[in-house]
């Protein structure tokens, strides 16, 4: 009787133990998945990128995800200086050749070893016309890489380029691995699109690292524990698409995202007034416009142009649907850009003389056209637009769509008027007018006006090639005034960069460009 009492008591004493260790146990595990939450980022933006690969897409959202995927040979850093990233010096030793000694130890997220034969798979696979990338404008001037030996290549352009570093820091720029260039290589002979195998499967050697794409377009990033610098200071990051502005506000509010971006100009106060969360503006590169496809009647008239640029109202756009936020714009180059002037003539404001020259043009009675828009933002502006042509008898029918096809449509030629944005990601003007005005360039390059003019394109090439930084800017202020005075697009404004942080979120730097750089991030109690 004793001896079964006491095989009871150790069981019920057993038993006890158990669960007080499965009580700690399970709060261990507990304490360890709030401390393993707590170092996760979460990132609301407006969109799903369009690619992972970084040769197949120029797209802000595509490039927000890659920033924190891919290298570059060259970044800039957040003083806006070009600094060594997977290149440990890039110098020209030669007018149109460059020499780079590449990081000698850096690992892809594959394990395969970066060298100068990735180097030269990279450039090469952009500028093949067969791949057909949206972003070999940046690296045209290129002729040749050449390896001379496994951690030096030569860079040799067709002229004098002294804006390489800026373009070679582009995300265009970005590195992916020698095993996913060929996977991808293998997959079109196979018959599949350029571009589809690594989008699926992106490997570069940044400090996250792809882990998964959800079924829903979630993007999970890891923390890539072997990165050749400083280590991110977040375990892993998370993108979602929020295309509703205001969904991505009550994202914030409740704190299932700890970052989003853009911030509408209208929420920055709603934000900033609730508990836990603020709006943090930074200066940025780019340009928000209403274009015209100058291929399509009547917009291959430059009097109906400029007739439209005379009659938008900008400070009641942004003032009514900005917030008052944004810098009226009256060039294509931002204030942060080398080659902005403020020596330019813009098109001054006067509705009657826009009605004078519609009816040169043979519209005095106006016409109807379409404008095509993506967000909200963008059909805030469009709806002040269709307001203001009213006046001088222009009837505008608004057109929504999702940026995917936004961007296919205006690539195509498909649209009449659409209200877009450009960011001149290197900070030069070459980026912010090359792409945008040279025919060279029409369609999805950045071109979507399919402007062509003879003496700005040689404008243009000639500021490319010019070495001297005073001369350059000669160039691009007569580049300029043509391009203002014909008008292919009306510039409207200089964004200020809204995005909506919690308070915990520290380290948080956004580049003029508008990419985010999340490395230095960091989330605290």
């Amino acid at each position: 009787m004793k001896k079964s009492v006491m095989i009871s008591l150790l069981l019920f004493i057993g038993i006890v133990l158990a669960a007080c260790s499965d009580e700690g146990s399970s709060n261990e595990e507990s304490s360890n998945n709030e401390q393993n939450e707590n170092n996760q980022l979460n990132v609301s933006l407006a969109a799903e990128p369009v690619s992972l690969d970084p040769h197949a897409a120029n797209d802000g959202n595509s490039l927000y995800v890659m920033n924190a995927m891919y290298d570059t040979l060259v970044e800039q850093n957040t003083d806006l200086e070009i600094q060594p990233a997977l290149a440990e010096s890039l110098e020209q030793i030669k007018d149109t050749v460059w020499e780079a000694k590449l990081r000698e130890g850096v690992t892809f997220h594959d394990g395969s070893t970066f060298n100068a034969e990735v180097v030269k798979a990279n450039l090469d696979r952009v500028l093949d016309p067969e791949i057909g990338s949206p972003l070999a404008f940046l690296f045209d001037m290129i002729e040749e890489v050449e390896i001379i030996d496994d951690y030096t290549v030569h860079i040799k352009t067709e002229y004098p380029f002294s804006a390489l570093p800026s373009h070679l820091a582009h995300p265009g720029g970005h590195m992916i691995s020698l095993e996913s260039i060929n996977k991808d290589n293998e997959a079109i002979e196979n018959g599949e699109q350029p571009f589809t195998t690594i989008n699926d499967h992106p490997v570069g050697t940044g400090y996250f690292q792809f882990e998964e794409r959800s079924i829903d377009g979630e993007i999970s990033l890891a923390k890539n524990n072997e990165y050749w610098g400083e280590e991110a200071g977040v375990d892993s990051v998370t993108f979602r698409s929020v295309p509703e502005d205001q969904t991505r506000v009550a994202e914030i509010q409740t704190g299932n995202s700890d970052i989003i971006y853009p911030v509408n100009a209208n929420n920055v106060e709603e934000i900033d007034t609730n508990e836990g969360t603020y709006v943090k503006r930074s200066e940025s590169a780019s340009m928000t416009y209403v274009g015209f496809n100058v291929e399509r009647e009547p917009f291959t008239d430059e009097r109906v142009r400029q007739a439209i640029a005379m009659t938008i109202n900008k400070d009641e756009i942004i003032n009514g649907t900005m917030n008052g936020i944004p810098i009226p714009a009256e060039s294509p180059l931002a204030p942060t850009v080398f080659g902005h002037s403020d020596r330019l003539q813009p098109i001054e404001q006067n509705v009657e003389e826009a009605k004078e020259l519609l009816a040169e043009a043979g519209y005095k009675d106006g016409f109807e056209t379409t404008v095509i828009a993506y967000d909200t933002t963008t059909s805030d502006i469009a709806t002040v637009i269709q307001s203001n042509l009213q006046q001088i008898g222009i009837q505008v029918e608004i057109q929504m769509t999702e940026i995917g096809n936004y961007l296919e449509v205006t690539g195509n030629g498909g649209a009449d008027m659409f209200v877009g944005s450009w960011g001149t990601v290197t900070l030069d003007a070459d980026y912010g007018l090359y792409p945008m005005f040279h025919s060279a360039n029409a369609g999805s390059p950045g071109n979507r006006s399919f402007y062509a003019n003879e003496e700005v394109d040689d404008l243009l090439e000639k500021a490319r090639q010019e070495g001297n930084d005073e001369k350059r800017l000669e160039l691009y202020q007569e580049a300029q005034q043509i391009i203002i005075n014909e008008a292919p697009i009306v510039p409207l404004y200089h964004s200020v960069l809204l995005a909506g942080l919690r308070d915990e979120v520290q380290g948080f730097y956004q580049f003029p460009s508008s990419f985010p750089y999340l490395r230095d991030v960091t989330k605290e109690e």
